[in-house]
């Protein structure tokens, strides 16, 4: 017993070194290019597209308005719903906010796109960050309990849900994603 206390500061150092593992080579022969990685994986890139949640029903579970009053999902029914889960402290979901609100900007009518915090501070978070960060066609909603997140089966952010015209889930999609690419307007096509 006493030789392996002995020795459990070796085991230790052996273990942290061992958590730098060595590239590998394809790693390391693209390393030397100069090429700036893109700014979002594409769908195509990624091939995360979720479909086992297809047409399940979308969660009615209330989260908050500006403010603190109660809305739901359902109440966005009649239209496509783009759900994008998210956090003030995610960078690939501040990275993604932009494009999200341009996109919508453009679906007036058409699609609903909900972006719902998980910041447990709830608008004491998230109304300064949407002014510091010129949020303007999204809605700052939040939910600072995460119970849509875990009403929603989600285990990660971000993460956007696809919904149709009745609530029934088509796809989801984990990570930062370009909304105005033509890969991701393929897949919106897919709501109806």
């Amino acid at each position: 017993m006493r030789s392996l206390i002995a020795c459990l500061p070796l085991i230790v150092a052996l273990g942290i070194a061992g958590c730098d593992k060595p590239k590998a080579a394809n790693e390391q022969a693209s390393a030397g290019n100069n090429a700036a990685p893109p700014a979002f994986p594409t769908a195509q890139q990624a091939d995360e597209v979720d479909r086992s949640h297809k047409g399940e029903a979308m969660p009615a579970m209330p989260f908050a308005q500006p403010g603190g009053a109660p809305a739901t999902l359902t109440r966005f029914r009649g239209h496509p719903v783009l759900v994008n889960l998210w956090a003030t402290w995610c960078a690939p979901c501040v990275k993604e906010l932009p494009a999200l609100d341009q996109l919508a900007a453009n679906s007036t009518g058409r699609m609903a796109v909900i972006a719902v915090s998980q910041d447990m501070n709830g608008d004491a978070d998230v109304q300064p960050f949407w002014a510091s960060h010129g949020i303007k066609a999204l809605t700052a909603y939040t939910d600072k309990a995460n119970k849509l997140m875990t009403a929603m089966g989600a285990a990660e952010l971000p993460v956007t849900v696809l919904y149709d015209s009745k609530g029934k889930e088509v796809w989801r999609v984990a990570g930062g994603k370009d909304w105005n690419g033509p890969e991701m307007a393929k897949l919106l096509a897919e709501a109806k």
